[in-house]
């Protein structure tokens, strides 16, 4: 008998809306809603799940990709937000739907899922990663960064399945359309992370436990999925060996999981590929 651990399911991630779901059993857990009402019933749908079922919605931080559909969902469906003091301010949250925690408080939830932020750097906003465990194991969501710190390697290290952001491709941006501000602001230390750098941080904290990861956020216009993976594998391949999957904006696509073992108890990742039909 294999005992299913938590699913991390990427609805979508990208400038155009991103939620993430994470369920165990019962209980669904959503990090980040920058999505529509009717995007999110949609996509959640395809998962077996309606927005009544949510346990709570987790925001990393108030920009409009990440947060900018809270408000509507506690008013709509009445779902309890978690989001830090900022956060809370920046998106107008209901107070009597809305807990705040501070950074490195651990949130618990039910069926065993707890989730610990933990702070990244990001201009105009008091953004955080999260690291979710269950089951003994943890995987972390880390997105809208454009540099790192020792704490957040020192709580992502070790990590079974690590998501996060490969926005640009150097050379794509430089050579784009963008004005040189905007260009400064992305490559800068609160912007966001390079396929380079993304593959320079992984090669930090990938360990002989590390599954599985997926890169997020990637840029429609600045980067490409062949360009994402083949840079990060380059900056990893003596680190990891497991597999490596891209979350586009229009999904959710597959599913990994944690905490999850197979009836001799050793611990499985296998992937769950999502039968989607978006509009």
């Amino acid at each position: 008998m294999i005992r299913m651990g938590m699913s991390i399911t990427h609805l979508g991630t990208g400038s155009r809306g991103n939620a993430t779901l994470l369920s165990s059993g019962s209980s669904h857990i959503l990090v980040d809603q920058g999505f529509s009402g009717v995007q999110l019933e949609k996509r959640l749908k395809m998962l077996d799940v309606s927005p009544n079922d949510l346990e709570a919605i987790v925001i990393t931080h108030h920009h409009g990709d990440h947060g900018g559909g809270a408000l509507i969902a506690q008013k709509r469906w009445g779902v309890p937000v978690f989001a830090n003091h900022r956060t809370t301010a920046e998106l107008g949250l209901l107070p009597e739907l809305t807990q705040q925690f501070e950074a490195l408080d651990v949130l618990q939830f039910n069926q065993g899922i707890s989730l610990l932020p933990v702070p990244v750097p990001h201009s105009g906003a008091d953004n955080v990663a999260f690291v979710a465990s269950h089951g003994g194991e943890r995987s972390a969501i880390i997105t809208d960064l454009g540099s790192w710190t020792d704490e957040l390697v020192h709580h992502v290290r070790g990590c079974q399945h690590i998501a996060v952001e490969a926005n640009y491709d150097r050379k794509r941006l430089m050579a784009g359309p963008y004005p040189s501000t905007l260009k400064d602001r992305i490559t800068g230390r609160g912007g966001h992370l390079s396929n380079v750098q993304t593959g320079e941080f992984l090669s930090q904290v990938c360990t002989d436990a590390t599954r599985s990861i997926t890169l997020t956020h990637l840029s429609e216009m600045n980067n490409a999925p062949h360009l994402a993976e083949s840079t990060v594998l380059f900056e990893i391949e003596e680190v990891f060996e497991g597999d490596i999957n891209i979350s586009m904006q229009d999904g959710p696509q597959f599913s990994h999981f944690i905490g999850r073992r197979d009836g001799d108890g050793f611990a499985t990742n296998a992937i769950q590929r999502i039968q989607r039909k978006l509009p």
